[in-house]
C-alpha cells in the first residue's frame, strides 16, 4: 500500500477536471441524475424489464455494487477521467445531498484522498475472522437475504490482495458511495483489480448476494487511502484532531456497530434541519 499523506497539500481539481459518475443500477428511478445525465456511466443489472431510460450497459445481476465498480475500473483502467464518483442507483438511505452538491464536494478531492458524502459517521471494521451476522440484528436487512458465504475470511483476502499484515481496524463508508481521483485508483496495477474481481465476484462467487460484496465495501477506503482509513493501534495510531478534514471521526474512532441491538442509532437519518454539508479540504 502506498502512503498518500505526502500528497495532501496538492491542489484541488477545479471546474475544468474531467469527471464521470459511475452508477450501479438495478431497478431504481434515476431521474435524480437528469442534470448530470451526460456524465453518467450506468451499469444496469435489472434486466430488460427494469432498464433505465439512460444510456447504459447491461451486466449480470451478481456481486452487488462492488462487482459493478470493479468491472468499470478493470475495463476503463487506461482511460479513467481525472475524477470518478461511484454511486448506487438509490442513495437516499446513505446521503442527503443532491447530485450537484455531491459534484461540488467531489471536485475538491485531493490526490490520495477519498471523498465520502454520508450523513452518518464512518463505520469501524475489525471482524477479520469473519462477520458473525447473527450477532448483529441491525444488519438483518442483509443477513436475512440468501447469500453465498465467502470462501475466505476478510483477513485472508486482505493479505492476498495487499500483501500486508492485517490492521487493527479500518474505516468504511456504508453503501460504498465516494469520489476518487485517477492517480489514486492507478496506484495499483490493473491486474490487481482484475484479481479482486475474479476472486470476490466470479466463479463460485458469481451470486446476487455474495458475502464478499460486504467485505469489499469495507476495504475500499483503506485500500485507496491507508494513511487515513487504516488504524494499526487505536491507543497510539490516531490523528491529533478528533475529526479529519472531511469532518469524519479520526482513524480508530469510527462508529462501531453494537451487537445485539435491533436499531443502530448511527444509521437513523437526521432531519434536514440537523444536517449540514460536511467540511472538505480547501
Amino acid at each position: 500500500m502506498s502512503d498518500s499523506s505526502s500528497m495532501s497539500d496538492s491542489p484541488s481539481l477545479g471546474n475544468t477536471a474531467t469527471m464521470e459518475i459511475v452508477v450501479a443500477h438495478y431497478n431504481e428511478d434515476l431521474s435524480w441524475l437528469n442534470d448530470v445525465k451526460d456524465s453518467c456511466v450506468v451499469y444496469s443489472k435489472g434486466g430488460a424489464s427494469n432498464a433505465p431510460t439512460f444510456p447504459h450497459t447491461a451486466l449480470p445481476n451478481i456481486g452487488r455494487e462492488g462487482h459493478t465498480f470493479l468491472h468499470h475500473i478493470v475495463e476503463h483502467y487506461n482511460s479513467l477521467p481525472d475524477l470518478t464518483i461511484f454511486l448506487q442507483g438509490h442513495i437516499d438511505d446513505h446521503v442527503l445531498l443532491n447530485i450537484n452538491e455531491i459534484q461540488e464536494l467531489a471536485l475538491k478531492t485531493q490526490p490520495g484522498q477519498v471523498t465520502t458524502f454520508s450523513f452518518r459517521e464512518l463505520e469501524l471494521f475489525d471482524l477479520w475472522d469473519g462477520i458473525p451476522w447473527e450477532q448483529y440484528p441491525s444488519w438483518k436487512k442483509w443477513s436475512s437475504m440468501v447469500r453465498v458465504n465467502a470462501a475466505k475470511t476478510p483477513a485472508q483476502y486482505w493479505r492476498q490482495f495487499f500483501g500486508k499484515e492485517v490492521p487493527e481496524s479500518v474505516g468504511f463508508q456504508p453503501g460504498a458511495i465516494f469520489a476518487v481521483r485517477r492517480e489514486t485508483i492507478q496506484q495499483y496495477p490493473q491486474e490487481l483489480y482484475r484479481e479482486i474481481l475474479q476472486e470476490l465476484f466470479l466463479g463460485d462467487m458469481a451470486h446476487i448476494n455474495p458475502e464478499t460484496g460486504h467485505h469489499l465495501e469495507r476495504f475500499w477506503l483503506a485500500m485507496w487511502n491507508p494513511s487515513e482509513y487504516i488504524c494499526w493501534d487505536s491507543k497510539t495510531d490516531v490523528t491529533k484532531e478528533k475529526r479529519n478534514a472531511q469532518g469524519q471521526l479520526a482513524k480508530g474512532h469510527w462508529h462501531r456497530t453494537p451487537r445485539g441491538l435491533e436499531v443502530d442509532e448511527n444509521t437513523v437519518k437526521p432531519a434536514a434541519s440537523q444536517y449540514a454539508i460536511p467540511a472538505v479540504l480547501n
